[in-house]
């Protein structure tokens, strides 16, 4: 079993460290991590130290770090604009596309999402995209986090000005017939999916999309739900860009 991960605000400078807060409450009580056993600490900036533990506190460990790394961030970079479902339908969204590789997410206020988000509600469920993200990022042993960008409530026409500035950009769609499998992808950048709610994305905005540059693309015959329609696809690009 490959060892926990636990997020720093910056790595240590020397052999010795101390995991204090939620993260060292977190792995001396809840993981009950004890002296001798690996971990690995995280900057979410892609710099990751391994260390192992030399002490257990009341809510800390005192670690040794035996080894430093950087990765380099991810290129192409893949966003997926989530089209804002009901429930925990958007949660379980975040939560699979971040273990997946999904670099940035932005919540999108789609015409057929049931749910809004305004004024404190938005930030708020926003602030619960982002933590999910990073949990996700955790468990994944992910050395880069995922943002979650964006307004709470993105509207077609500001996502529209997101697709045109990266390097490409899709648009899952059942009607659609190019198959994301076989279209062609930039070598840098960033790529962009927009994946709609549980109605589906209605035609003016595949129009405004296909307007600002993107390709409307299906992965197969089965209509997938919100949900899971975005893991699908990083999956596919994740694949074909040799990620995986």
């Amino acid at each position: 079993m490959s060892a926990p991960l636990f997020l720093v605000e910056a790595l240590p400078t020397t052999d010795r460290h101390t995991l204090g807060g939620p993260e060292g409450h977190h792995a001396a009580t809840v993981q009950r991590l004890r002296v001798g056993e690996p971990l690995l600490l995280a900057d979410g900036r892609g710099g990751t130290a391994s260390a192992e533990v030399v002490a257990v506190g009341r809510g800390t460990l005192d670690v040794r770090v035996t080894d430093r790394r950087h990765v380099d961030r991810p290129d192409p970079r893949l966003t997926v604009v989530q089209g804002i479902a009901k429930g925990d339908r958007g949660e379980l969204a975040v939560q699979a596309m971040t273990e997946v590789g999904v670099d940035t997410i932005v919540p999108w206020a789609a015409a057929r999402s049931v749910v809004r988000w305004r004024d404190g509600r938005g930030a708020r469920a926003r602030d619960r995209w982002a933590v999910t993200a990073r949990e996700a990022a955790k468990q994944a042993r992910r050395p880069w986090l995922p943002a979650v960008a964006g307004d709470p409530d993105e509207s077609t026409a500001v996502v529209a000005r997101r697709l045109a500035a990266g390097a490409a950009a899709y648009v899952l769609h059942e009607e659609a017939t190019e198959r994301l499998s076989t279209v062609d992808l930039p070598a840098t950048g960033e790529i962009t999916l927009v994946v709609g709610p549980e109605g589906g994305i209605d035609r003016a905005e595949v129009d405004t999309f296909t307007a600002a540059g993107a390709v409307p693309v299906r992965l197969g015959e089965a209509v997938l739900r919100t949900s899971t329609a975005g893991v699908a696809a990083l999956a596919v690009l994740a694949t074909r860009l040799g990620r995986w």
